[in-house]
C-alpha cells in the first residue's frame, strides 16, 4: 500500500532538505557554506545584477548574512572545491559531480558533429588554436584572448569567434571553468584545473543518471519523476530507469499526495518537520521556485520572472522576488540595490491572497538585514504594489520615499 503525504506536509519536507527551518549561526563561514551547497547540490549562475547575482541569494535565503567574498574565493577558487558546467542551468557545481555530467558532454559533441551547420564544423583551425593558447599561457579569461586575436591575422577575428568557441569547447568538456574575475569566466584545459582522480573517473551513463536523480531527491525531499528529472535538465526517458533503480534499492519510497494527481517519491534521509519557521527572499533561480510547475503544485503560487518582459507589461517587477515565510510563499518584492545612492529600492510589493496579516511586519527586518547585507543603508518604498502601504508603514519616516 502506498503511504499517503498530505500536502501541507510535502511543503514541509520540500523545505526542510532544502535547509529552510535550520537554526542559523551568527556569522555563517566556510563550513556552513560547504554544507548548504552540497545540500542543494548546485548554485545556478545569472548576470543580472539589479539586486544580486542569483548565485548568492540561496545562501542568503537560507543561511542569513555571510560574506560573500568567502563564497567567491570557495566557488571560484582556480583548483577548488567547486566547477561551472551547464547542470541545471549554467550553474557552480562541487568537482565530484563533473565526471557524472560527462555523458552530457559526449551527447553534445556528437549532435554538433552530426550538424553541417554547426559553427564547429567550419571551424577546427579557431578551436585548435583556442586550445594551444591556453596550453601555452594557462588559464585565461576570453577578454584576454579576444585582445590576443585581435593582434593576429587570420580567420578569428573579433571577441564574438572567441567566445562560440570557448564556449563551443567549454560544453564539450574540453575546456573547464578555473574561476571568475568580476563574473567573467575564465577558461582553462582540464588537466590545467582537475585532479588525476577528477579526470580518471569513468561513469557509465545509467550510473551518472542515477546518481544524480539520487541528488536531485536528496535535495527535492519529496518529488514528482519530472521533479527530479528537472533538477539536473534529465529527460523523462532516462530518469525512469533511475528511479526504478533507486526504488528498487530503498533510497526512494512512491508516496501518494493529494491533489498532486501524479506518483511522488520520497527520499529515505529526508526530514519531515512538525513546523518550519523562516523569512526569506527567494531568487528566481532558487530550487524551491525555478520549476514553475512544482511551485504552482505544491504552493499554489503562479511565478513568472518579468526581466524579458516590456515595461509597460510587467505585472509585478523587473526582477520579482518570491516571499517565504514559514511554509508558505505569501507574495513576492521587486528589490533594487542603488548602490550609487546606497539605498535598497522596493520597486514594489504584493501579497498573495491569503497571505498573513503580519506579513509585512515579518519581512522589514529581514529587509533591514538585507540592506546590510548589500552594504546599503536606507530602503526607499516606491508605493507599488498592495504590499508597498503596509511596509512602509513599519518603516521609518526616513526609510520611506
Amino acid at each position: 500500500m502506498v503511504t499517503s503525504v498530505s500536502p501541507a506536509l510535502a511543503r514541509r519536507i520540500a523545505l526542510g532538505a532544502q535547509g529552510f527551518g535550520r537554526p542559523r549561526t551568527a556569522a555563517p563561514a566556510t563550513r556552513q557554506l560547504n554544507l548548504e551547497i552540497a545540500r542543494l547540490g548546485l548554485l545556478q549562475l545569472d548576470s543580472v545584477n539589479v539586486f544580486e547575482r542569483s548565485h548568492y541569494l540561496p545562501l542568503f535565503a537560507r543561511l542569513g548574512a555571510y560574506d560573500r567574498g568567502t563564497l567567491d574565493r570557495l566557488v571560484f577558487a582556480p583548483r577548488g572545491g567547486y566547477i561551472e558546467y551547464w547542470a541545471h542551468e549554467a550553474a557552480v557545481i562541487p568537482v565530484d559531480t563533473w565526471p557524472l555530467l560527462r555523458w552530457r558532454m559526449e551527447a553534445h559533441r556528437e549532435k554538433n558533429a552530426a550538424d553541417t551547420e554547426h559553427w564547429s564544423q567550419a571551424n577546427a583551425a579557431m578551436i585548435d588554436w583556442l586550445k594551444a593558447e591556453l596550453a601555452e599561457k594557462g588559464p585565461l579569461p576570453a577578454s584576454a584572448i579576444e585582445h590576443d586575436a585581435n593582434r593576429r591575422s587570420g580567420p578569428w577575428w573579433g571577441w564574438s569567434e572567441v567566445k562560440t568557441g570557448l564556449e563551443v569547447l567549454f560544453r564539450w568538456g574540453d575546456l573547464v571553468s578555473a574561476g571568475r574575475t568580476r563574473f567573467e569566466r575564465t577558461y582553462a584545459l582540464p588537466e590545467q584545473v582537475l585532479s588525476d582522480e577528477v579526470l580518471g573517473r569513468v561513469v557509465s551513463r545509467a550510473d551518472a543518471q542515477t546518481e544524480l536523480v539520487a541528488r536531485s531527491a536528496r535535495a527535492l525531499g519529496i518529488a514528482t519523476a519530472s521533479d527530479l528529472a528537472d533538477y539536473f535538465r534529465l529527460t523523462g526517458v532516462d530518469t525512469a530507469p533511475a528511479i526504478a533503480r533507486l526504488v528498487d534499492s530503498g533510497e526512494l519510497e512512491p508516496v501518494a499526495v493529494p491533489g498532486w494527481n501524479r506518483p511522488a517519491y520520497l527520499h529515505r534521509d529526508a526530514r519531515a518537520p512538525r513546523r518550519i519557521e523562516t523569512v526569506a527572499l527567494l531568487s528566481p533561480f532558487d530550487p524551491v521556485v525555478w520549476r514553475r510547475e512544482r511551485a504552482e503544485r505544491m504552493f499554489g503560487f503562479h511565478y513568472r520572472i518579468e526581466i524579458y518582459t516590456p515595461a509597460p507589461k510587467r505585472v509585478f517587477g523587473y526582477y520579482s522576488l518570491p516571499i517565504l515565510i514559514d511554509d508558505a510563499l505569501v507574495g513576492r518584492i521587486d528589490l533594487k540595490s542603488d548602490r550609487q545612492a546606497g539605498v535598497l529600492r522596493v520597486q514594489s510589493a504584493w501579497a498573495e491572497p491569503g497571505a498573513p496579516a503580519d506579513t509585512a511586519q515579518r519581512l522589514v527586518p529581514l529587509l533591514r538585514s538585507t540592506a546590510v547585507w548589500q552594504g546599503l543603508g536606507d530602503i526607499e518604498v516606491a508605493g507599488r504594489g498592495d504590499l508597498s502601504p503596509a511596509l512602509a508603514a513599519e518603516l521609518p519616516w526616513h526609510d520611506r520615499v
